[in-house]
């Protein structure tokens, strides 16, 4: 297969992905932050399990403990990103959490190429914290939630292609029933109720669909046939679709210092892209 088509899909997964977060921002005042996300595990995983009949998939003794990891890590990343945001601007709570996909880039790379990639998008995740620029007001709890979601998403990438090569396709779908498991009572600890005004549901389900249904599976293929360094990298873009997705959709504005930083981190991207082609082609040659 092409590495392109994975390569693809991630990219789709995350644009999906941040879209789904700008709508889920607009629910935190009714069921907050914990809730929200809560929901959305629960909604999703109903529609996985229904649309990749999870129900046949084959758990024993010797495949469960990375699916079990794979779904711990699925609930903590959710969780603690959607904290994130309810107290950071997207783009800046998606910039400390690509922390956790950099760190498997770094630990993965081997050719001096890679390290290339890698350091143009630390870069670009630099400029686009405070750090790179004036000093911003940011709540510091929301960054150590920032800064969980990405322990979470480093081992969601190594758990997750392991519980993929395991599982198949219906990984996501298991993944996201324990992550929703976990999820659903302190989603009900903060909320009590779940009830929807019938005028929220397109919106509760466009949320769920565009955050979970959509971008997980996606992200599963790409877990599946990247490599990690690639994978990891290639992730980079996550802050960058997040900084966009905030201001067409929040008005959250961005700085000419983080419009720059989204360019790093699109050509430390397109970079990676290409270096996976050229060794593909080179290993078929």
């Amino acid at each position: 297969m092409s590495s392109f088509v994975p390569i693809l899909a991630l990219l789709a997964a995350m644009l999906s992905f941040q879209v789904g977060a700008t709508l889920a921002k607009t629910l935190f005042s009714i069921f907050g932050a914990e809730g929200t996300a809560a929901l959305r595990l629960c909604l999703g995983s109903l529609i996985l399990i229904v649309t990749l009949k999870a129900w046949k998939a084959r758990i024993d003794a010797s495949n469960w403990q990375a699916l079990l990891g794979y779904g711990i890590t699925l609930a903590g990343m959710n969780l603690m990103y959607y904290m994130a945001v309810s107290r950071l601007p997207l783009g800046i709570a998606s910039a400390i959490a690509f922390l956790g996909p950099l760190s498997v880039a770094v630990i993965f790379s081997r050719r001096p190429m890679d390290f290339l990639w890698v350091g143009l998008a630390a870069i670009g995740l630099l400029l686009l914290t405070p750090l790179g620029g004036p000093a911003q007001n940011l709540d510091p709890i929301g960054i150590l939630w920032a800064l969980g979601n990405a322990i979470c998403w480093a081992l969601y990438i190594i758990l997750g292609k392991k519980a993929g090569q395991q599982h198949g396709g219906r990984t996501t779908a298991l993944g996201m029933t324990i992550a929703a498991l976990i999820a659903l009572p302190i989603g009900l600890h903060q909320t009590e109720t779940f009830m929807l005004d019938f005028g929220l549901v397109p919106l509760v389900l466009g949320m769920t669909i565009l955050s979970t249904a959509i971008p997980f599976t996606l992200e599963m293929f790409a877990l599946r046939n990247l490599p990690s360094r690639s994978l990891g990298t290639l992730m980079s873009l996550e802050p960058a679709i997040g900084a966009l997705a905030g201001f067409a959709i929040l008005s959250e504005r961005l700085t000419i210092l983080q419009a720059l930083a989204i360019g790093l981190i699109v050509l430390a991207s397109v970079g990676t892209a290409i270096s996976t082609r050229s060794r593909e082609i080179k290993a078929v040659g």
